[in-house]
């Protein structure tokens, strides 16, 4: 392969990732015919999600090396990856001006073609000529989409048909031209893209990290980082705007910047990035790696003036990743909520952990007379085993909590550390498709020790440990890979790898069908069962059994669990069954957008209601929050959210149930 003076040569790079995963992944795999063809697939995956920058005539000239990715690596030869890196270089390009060969053609609004919709990806078209005839469709469609979406009025979208098709029109052409720059890849991008196919092929959870990668990946698990201090989101336009702004923080120093700024352009030394063509990874990437410390952000306000601002990310607290604590109160009963985002420990700029925060917010309540305790791990993707560990045992006396086994068989039992508990009262655990890992080894101990109630939806499924290893021994390194070393097991020798938890009441939430789980992916590890612990007492709640079917009666009956099932059915009916082809003229698509949008308004205004939960701060958070207005108006968003958490609605039913 080429490789510029800068670049290193990547197969020196690939040929130490191999040595370090036959020496230290849990479950190490042949470098075979098989690691070829699954590498092969999964990494033009990266490069053409779904098939729309390929043809079939690229393909058929790449299939040669489909089968040789094993014997490159042994000869330490990747020029085979210069066919790939011209190949997908060259479809960005042709990408490029099929689309302004379209856009200066005459248009017309309609056409005898249809549109056909599937979960999976077409195969390759033939050429470069049925290529542009894909295009010239889904620019069609998009435009009919976005005219429909205009109003609901259809008689007024015809009067006014002229005029709409034009700005629709010219947006959707804007949004195609603008992907190009989304496609476009470095040499250093690519080869990190092949990198993590290749590291991927072991299991899913084992990944190629470049300094950037490893720096956003710790982010994520702890509740200090760099940051610039906007907390943004993206608005249904896909443009990030900013929702707050953190007091202390450079943001913050400017004067300027204000909620409900959008950000349009992003510069890093040379680097500009246009947030319109970028992708949404390479912004996340600025946001969160350490590498990205001095930005210019070109902003707009919403009266239409434009500004830049230059700034410097320093050290702050993390108050999305940080556990927090409200009192819920029913039938004059305290209890007890604390939300738990990440296991998040001292990583990175990391200053606290999760377990000591839990423990502090349970001191707190207790302050409250609380009567029992709900801990949220919805949406919680794991973090650090050790706060996993030392959180089990904040709910039991002492005894093993899981048992470790490595890549040579060896079990080790983890134990409690402490003796003693910092809360013995009723206790549910909230979990759903995204609880994941450490979540899943605190739910497996809750459950196993009767310690608690495990409520919600089927969990991930992943019960494998991962440690970061540098590619090198330099002082600095820039290379690493997040490797697969171990899997955690229940004490009774069970584990929930691929299957994940099953709760001990079940409450279906919103799109549970789609959610991606671990026994999706090809590569995920196999569900084994190991010798368990013989000795460890569970606790004893003689009435437990008859208070889950309390709550499964209670929920048979209850018109949200009906309405959440009968939307599940059509959503799953939307995403797995045959979609019919949607013929491209302004009334069908009309039809189906509004058809759809109303699906959509009824998931929105169930996700969205609130219950009538009465939600309060602990007495030493109010007294401590007093005179901080960003802590009020996070405050504000975070009691509205879990007003509309509505298993949090039934947590707080059968805490009730077990006082009673």
């Amino acid at each position: 392969m080429v490789v510029s003076q800068k670049e290193k040569n990547p197969c020196e790079t690939l040929t130490k990732i191999n040595f370090l995963i036959q020496q230290q992944h849990y479950r190490p795999k042949a470098v075979d015919d098989s690691l070829s063809a699954t590498v092969f697939d999964a990494f033009l995956k990266t490069l053409d999600d779904d098939n729309r920058l390929f043809t079939e005539i690229e393909i058929n000239f790449l299939k040669k090396h489909k089968y040789k990715i094993d014997d490159y690596i042994r000869e330490a030869n990747c020029e085979f990856l210069t066919d790939f890196y011209t190949a997908h270089t060259s479809a960005i390009k042709r990408y490029s001006a099929i689309i302004e060969d379209i856009k200066k053609e005459p248009y017309i609004y309609k056409s005898a073609e249809t549109m056909r919709f599937s979960k999976k990806a077409f195969p390759y078209v033939k050429d470069e000529i049925e290529l542009k005839k894909l295009y010239k469709k889904r620019i069609l469609f998009q435009i009919l989409k976005d005219i429909s979406e205009t109003s609901k009025n259809k008689d007024s979208l015809l009067t006014n048909f002229d005029k709409i098709s034009k700005l629709s029109k010219a947006k959707v052409f804007d949004m195609f031209s603008c992907k190009a720059a989304s496609f476009q890849l470095t040499q250093q991008e690519f080869n990190s893209n092949f990198f993590s196919s290749f590291c991927n092929y072991f299991d899913p959870h084992t990944e190629y990290f470049s300094e950037s990668d490893k720096s956003s990946f710790l982010s994520a698990v702890s509740a200090d980082n760099l940051t610039f201090g906007m907390m943004v989101s993206i608005n249904e336009k896909d443009e990030i705007i900013v929702d707050e702004v953190i007091p202390g923080s450079a943001a913050y120093s400017t004067e300027k910047i204000d909620n409900g700024d959008q950000i349009i352009k992003i510069k890093y030394l040379d680097e500009e990035y246009d947030i319109g063509c970028s992708s949404m990874q390479k912004v996340e990437v600025v946001f969160n790696s350490s590498e990205y410390k001095n930005v210019e952000f070109t902003l707009r306000k919403k009266s239409g003036e434009q500004y830049s601002v230059n700034l410097t990310k320093k050290v702050m607290k993390d108050y999305e990743n940080n556990v927090y604590s409200y009192l819920l109160e029913k039938d004059n009963k305290k209890i007890g909520y604390i939300r738990i985002p990440s296991f998040y420990a001292k990583f990175e700029n990391g200053k606290t952990n999760m377990s000591e925060d839990v423990t502090r917010e349970i001191y707190k309540l207790q302050e409250d007379k609380i009567e029992g305790l709900i801990i949220d791990l919805q949406n919680n993707g794991g973090g650090s085993m050790d706060e996993a560990v030392k959180l089990s045992g904040a709910f039991i006396d002492a005894g093993p909590v899981a048992i470790m086994n490595d890549q040579k068989g060896k079990t080790q039992t983890l134990k409690d550390p402490n003796r003693g508990s910092v809360y013995v009262g009723p206790l549910i655990v909230i979990i759903n498709g995204f609880s994941a890992s450490a979540s899943e080894f605190f739910a497996n101990a809750m459950q196993d020790y009767d310690r608690g109630i495990v409520i919600g939806t089927q969990s991930y499924g992943k019960a494998s440990m991962q440690r970061i290893f540098p590619l090198s021994h330099e002082d600095t390194p820039n290379e690493f890979v997040k490797l697969t070393i171990e899997e955690f097991y229940r004490i009774t020798g069970k584990s929930n790898q691929t299957v994940g938890i099953t709760p001990d009441v079940t409450i279906r939430m919103l799109f549970d069908g789609q959610m991606p789980r671990e026994s999706d992916s090809k590569t995920a590890l196999k569900n084994e069962v190991i010798e368990g612990v013989s000795r460890f007492t569970p606790f004893s709640n003689p009435l437990k059994s008859e208070i889950i079917e309390n709550s499964k009666k209670r929920l048979r009956s209850n018109i949200d669990a009906k309405l959440i099932e009968e939307l599940n059915e059509k959503i799953d009916k939307l995403y797995e069954g045959p979609l019919t082809p949607i013929l491209l003229e302004f009334d069908t698509v009309f039809t189906e957008v509004n058809k759809m949008n109303a699906l959509w308004s009824d998931i929105k205004n169930l996700s969205e209601k609130e219950y009538p939960i009465k939600i309060d701060r602990n007495t030493v958070d109010i007294e401590y929050q007093e005179f901080d207005e960003f802590l009020k108006s996070s405050n504000t968003e975070k009691i509205k959210a879990l007003k509309s958490n509505f298993p949090v609605v039934e947590a707080m039913n059968i805490i009730i149930d077990l006082n009673k």
